[in-house]
């Protein structure tokens, strides 16, 4: 197994390191998977800037800073990350553990920003970049960063990049630099070994190395852990975007036109992927929409679960026998897997700049996101050889080349809107997605009517 992923791996990185170059190479044209809006959004942000000299005793500078953690261990991590950066760049740090994996965390946000007790760095989604961004409250990065010697905005990947670059103004990226990406992740099938082997289903990681895992195969692994009977159930995913996306993206849909300024959700493809996970539902194969899924998983209930590498450590505690595997491919021949990332950036009114721009730039190091990823929580923002093997080195004998054939099969970037309203777009679609995976609504129902309140959040 271990020969196995090291060589793979390196056929799978090289392949999207070339990929990732080609995107970069010419940074005023958008990243393949996020295509450069038609009109450009039409906040103007404010002019940069300009750099100020840092504080004449850095010491006596007290910086705030926020993520948010999923657990009080991953916290825990953060807090011992933030006294050794604080001694590397002789600031003093007040890390503060941000709220739950809920909308709740940006809006406390925006609500501090606008009263003027937000922290001076934050760590916040990549979809959320632009209504930031278009709200005024970030700050320009670019010039900080062009003083620093050994940065540069090829160091990461070119997808987050994209957003984090563009200029709204000019509908350039490349002029302006919004944060820095933290981490990125991709989904997989956590899976519960023991009752994959108890239903007499193959396994699916097997299937996986065979070519043979794709929706059929996914299901019938599915009808045989479900047939198990009692509570247990052969799938689970939590309901927000990003699990029910992969099934429209795998379809060959998605929830936007190419030029990300329209409704794609009642495209053929887009339905065809949510009927499929509609069956799943209808016919008792999965954890009842709505609920979370990952309790039941880790107490054994559930053969399959869909999640991001975040939820590794809690996993790790289960006393099953567990291991992952990419999602399946869908009637597109993709996972239609997401590439998630988030990104640590400056309030637009930090009293200090600049010491804001080298905490951003600190914990983005290759050695800071090493001690993250380290708990199984991420995967290193930062490109190259060696940051690549030091993830395959954590959790060893469990298949980790999973989460990266998922970078490798043209994952579409969680991305902002820049056209509209994201948040009001997530709002509208997840309100018509629940109404149709809990059986209020037929497909057909949906069809007719899904687009009409998203539609509201483009721009006119």
């Amino acid at each position: 197994m271990k020969s196995y992923l090291s060589s793979f791996v390196r056929l799978a990185f090289a392949a999207s390191m070339v990929l990732s170059a080609a995107c970069v190479a010419t940074p005023a044209a958008p990243a393949p998977t996020q295509p450069a809006p038609a009109q450009p959004a039409p906040a103007q942000p404010e002019q940069p800037t300009e750099p100020t000299a840092a504080p004449t005793e850095a010491a006596e500078v007290v910086l705030r800073w926020r993520t948010r953690p999923d657990n009080k261990e991953e916290a825990d991590v953060y807090a011992s990350i933030s006294e050794e950066v604080s001694r590397k760049i002789g600031v003093k740090l007040v890390y503060e553990p941000g709220g739950s994996e809920t909308a709740s965390y940006q809006d406390v946000l925006k609500t501090e920003l606008a009263a003027g007790t937000a922290p001076d760095v934050f760590w916040i989604p990549g979809t959320d970049i632009a209504d930031f961004v278009q709200r005024g409250l970030l700050l320009d990065l670019r010039p900080y960063a062009a003083k620093t010697e050994g940065y540069s905005d090829d160091n990461f990947y070119p997808e987050p990049m994209f957003h984090l670059t563009y200029n709204p103004a000019t509908g350039k990226t490349g002029e302006v630099l919004w944060g820095l990406p933290r981490d990125v992740s991709t989904f997989v099938l956590y899976l519960n070994l023991d009752l994959i082997n108890e239903a007499g289903a193959p396994d699916p990681r097997e299937l996986a190395k065979a070519g043979k895992w794709d929706w059929a195969a996914f299901e019938e692994v599915a009808r045989k852990v479900t047939a198990l009977g009692g509570e247990i159930k052969g799938f689970g995913m939590n309901a927000w975007w990003g699990p029910y996306g992969a099934f429209m993206n795998a379809a060959g849909g998605g929830f936007f036109n190419a030029e990300r300024n329209a409704c794609n959700l009642t495209s053929k493809e887009s339905l065809e992927g949510l009927a499929f996970l509609k069956k799943l539902y209808d016919e008792g194969l999965a954890v009842p929409y709505g609920e979370d899924s990952e309790p039941p998983f880790r107490a054994g209930k559930v053969g399959m679960f869909q999640n991001g590498r975040w939820a590794t450590p809690g996993i790790s505690t289960v006393s099953f026998n567990w291991d992952v595997v990419e999602l399946p491919k869908g009637p597109s021949g993709h996972m239609g897997n997401w590439l998630f990332w988030g990104a640590y950036v400056v309030n637009k009114n930090t009293k200090y700049p600049e010491l804001a721009w080298k905490l951003v730039d600190a914990l983005t190091q290759p050695d800071v996101q090493a001690k993250v990823a380290a708990r199984g929580t991420n995967i290193p923002s930062r490109r190259g050889e060696a940051v690549f093997q030091e993830f395959l080195k954590i959790l060893p004998e469990k298949n980790n080349q999973a989460f990266l054939n998922g970078l490798a099969d043209k994952p579409t970037a969680e991305g902002p809107l820049w056209t509209g309203s994201w948040p009001d777009f997530d709002r509208a679609m997840g309100a018509k997605v629940s109404d149709l995976l809990t059986g209020k609504i037929t497909l057909e129902e949906f069809a007719k009517t899904a687009c009409d309140e998203p539609s509201k959040a483009f721009n006119p």
